[in-house]
């Protein structure tokens, strides 16, 4: 029915109509065109063409749909990549933030340590400093005595050989004796 209705609306506008002279002759050349006008319609519809059109249309058309579905899931799945980079990336920018805070809490232990270990250090080189200063004072003060000790036994032996006599000597020497005897027995 359509194809009848078409036929007809197209004769009724044909500019056929609008020429002088006997409209079925094949001197009048809008017949001429009308008829192979009508003719090529006729062949087209006869061939299916509007048939193959609507199923290239078609065909066409599932392609597109067809892509679309394949760029939706490609575009899902781009969006899941990009949620777990996302994540990966949070979950590395949080490691690296923990590893960051424990070498900071690493380095201030460290430096802790270094400054006890400091300490510990130069208390010992005090201590033995100071020992060596008390060593000193104490070797000091026994050469000096040392020392006194030779000059006293010196001065008194020549304090002695100056005023002793050979008897005073003598007797001396036997009262040293003596002494030894009761200290030795």
């Amino acid at each position: 029915m359509k194809h009848l209705s078409a036929l007809l609306l197209t004769l009724m506008a044909s500019p056929a109509l609008a020429a002088s002279g006997p409209f079925f002759s094949l001197y009048n050349t809008n017949f001429v065109v009308t008829v192979a006008f009508i003719g090529f319609v006729a062949l087209v519809l006869y061939l299916g063409v509007p048939k193959m059109l609507g199923k290239m249309l078609d065909a066409r058309a599932d392609g597109i749909r067809v892509e679309l579905e394949e760029a939706r899931s490609l575009r899902e799945e781009a969006k899941a990549l990009l949620a777990s980079y996302e994540k990966k990336q949070a979950e590395v920018q949080a490691q690296a933030d923990r590893i960051v805070e424990a070498a900071r809490v690493e380095a201030a232990a460290a430096a802790e340590q270094a400054k006890a270990d400091i300490k510990n250090s130069v208390a010992r080189r005090m201590v033995a400093a100071e020992e060596q200063i008390a060593s000193a004072e104490a070797s000091a003060i026994k050469d000096v005595r040392d020392e006194a000790i030779v000059v006293a036994v010196a001065a008194a032996r020549d304090i002695i050989a100056n005023q002793m006599t050979a008897a005073d000597g003598n007797g001396l020497i036997d009262d040293a004796i003596d002494q030894v005897g009761t200290k030795l027995h």
